[in-house]
Order: C-alpha cells, then structure tokens, then sequence
C-alpha cells in the first residue's frame, strides 16, 4: 500500500541553488517529487516521455521543463538524454539582490512544458551557468542571477503562448504561493489565510488578480485541486483518508468540491487516469 508520495532530495542543506548537466544513467523512474525545490530542466537530444502530476509529455528536444514544488513527476526515456538542469530552493530567491529576477522567475510556473524550434542562445546561458556555479569565486552569485535572469527573459520571449498569465508579480501574492506550496494541507479558507500573511482579504484578492488573473479562493482551490489529484494519482490511500489529509471535515464535501472541479468523483478520476496510464 502508497500510502505517501516517494520524496527525492538532490541538493545539500547548505546550498541554495545547483546547476548541472542532465545526470544519465538512467532512463526510467518512479513518480515521485522533490524536496521544497524547484527544478528547470533543458533537454537538447533524448525521446521518450515525461510524466508530471498525471499528464504526459512527449520529449521533442528542444524542450523545457518546469517542476515546481510538491509536483510529482517520472521519467519513461528511450535512450540517454542530452541537457541540464537547475534546482532553487525558495530561499535562493530571499537571498538574491535582483529585484527584477525576483519578479521574473515566478512567471514561468504557469506552465510546465515548453517546445522550442531552436535554443542554441538559451543552451549557451546553460553552459555559462554550469561554469560560473563549478567555480566559486567573489562575484559568483552575482554573475549566476544576471545569467539566470537573461535566461528566463528568454523563455518568457520565446514562450509567450505558453506563459498565459505573465501579470505583475507582488510580494503579497508571493508569499501566498509560497505559503500554500510549503503547507500543503493548509487551512481552507483566505480570510485565515490572509491574517497570516498580515493582510486582509480584499489586498490578497487584489494582489492575486493582478498577478494570475484569479481571486484569492481560485488560486486557493486550484492548489487544493492539484494535492488532492497528486494524492488519488500516486498513493492508495481512501478518499475518506485523502478528504481528511486535505483539511475536509466531511468527506462527502470533498466528493462535491472535486466533481464541481473536476466533472468526475475522485473516485472515477483515479480510475480513468490509472487505465490511462496502464494502456
């Protein structure tokens, strides 16, 4: 019996960022997410797919891949793949004294795949930052966030179809995501939620609309929605069990929540996706 979500940790405590080459080695792996970290991984050659939170995707280099955290993902390779990868922490973010990069990285969890024509430029920032982070010296970090930043822009320009909602990152609504992604059986409600960020929720609501084009609950329930899909996809637990874990009191209300999101039960969603999967 699954009864939690296998936990993946590739970066030491002390570190707050790490760049590095595609690791090989191994073509297959099983679900699973990762640490309180986030992770852009590159792929210049390889096939095969790459499953994050139930959706599959076809691996046509040059591609992109955004995990952010408490996302669960696995690997279905064909053969050795060619790229890299950079893990962050959150705290990469509060240490860093680029404003702007701060308010650019945000904007490329709105998607979590990304096809490109062509990334030779986008390549070439790689390899920049894999040298810059292998040897450390006194403006290390400050050439790894001016690099990094170059990079994102580039995404952001490249992908504008893909990144829908690029609106105006506050800190306000920042601290909402990181709240909601650190504790992921938070407590439901914003007004709560609003007082323990030091705001109300019209500033919340206000902050959430101008970054994402969602209200404070939608940006909520849409974080409910994606735990309790992760829970139903890659653990055996009950659906009383997962109602419980997900703050509902009543199980039967989470029955009502998830079909009003989903247009099918819990139950009918963790059937049709594990016959998806086992085709």
């Amino acid at each position: 019996m699954k009864k939690n979500i296998p936990t993946k940790n590739k970066i030491s405590p002390e570190k707050h960022i790490k760049i590095e080459p595609f690791r090989k080695g191994t073509l297959v792996t099983p679900p699973h997410k990762h640490k309180q970290y986030f992770e852009i991984i590159f792929l210049s050659r390889g096939s095969g797919h790459h499953w994050i939170d139930g959706h599959c995707y076809d691996i046509k280099p040059p591609v992109f891949f955004f995990l952010n955290r408490e996302q669960v993902h696995n690997w279905d390779l064909d053969n050795e793949p060619e790229g890299y990868v950079i893990i962050f922490k959150n705290t990469f973010l509060q240490h860093s004294r680029d404003e702007s990069l701060k308010q650019l990285l945000p904007l490329i969890w709105h998607a979590n795949c990304l096809y490109l024509e062509e990334a030779g430029d986008l390549e070439s920032l790689f390899a920049l930052l894999v040298t810059y982070s292998q040897n450390p010296s006194v403006y290390e970090y400050h050439s790894i966030d001016g690099l990094l930043k170059a990079l994102i822009a580039l995404l952001l320009e490249k992908g504008r179809h893909a990144f829908l909602h690029t609106g105006i990152q506050t800190q306000l609504y920042a601290r909402y995501v990181d709240l909601l992604l650190t504790h992921p059986n938070i407590q439901r409600k914003v007004g709560v939620l609003a007082r323990q960020l030091g705001s109300t929720p019209q500033n919340l609501n206000a902050a959430c609309r101008k970054a994402s084009g969602q209200s404070a609950s939608e940006v909520l329930n849409k974080h409910i929605i994606g735990e309790a899909r992760r829970l139903l996809l890659y653990t055996d637990n009950h659906i009383n069990e997962i109602a419980y874990q997900l703050s509902f009191m009543d199980p039967s209300y989470f029955i009502k929540f998830f079909k009003h999101h989903e247009q099918v039960t819990p139950e009918e969603f963790r059937k049709v996706h594990f016959q998806n999967h086992h085709q």
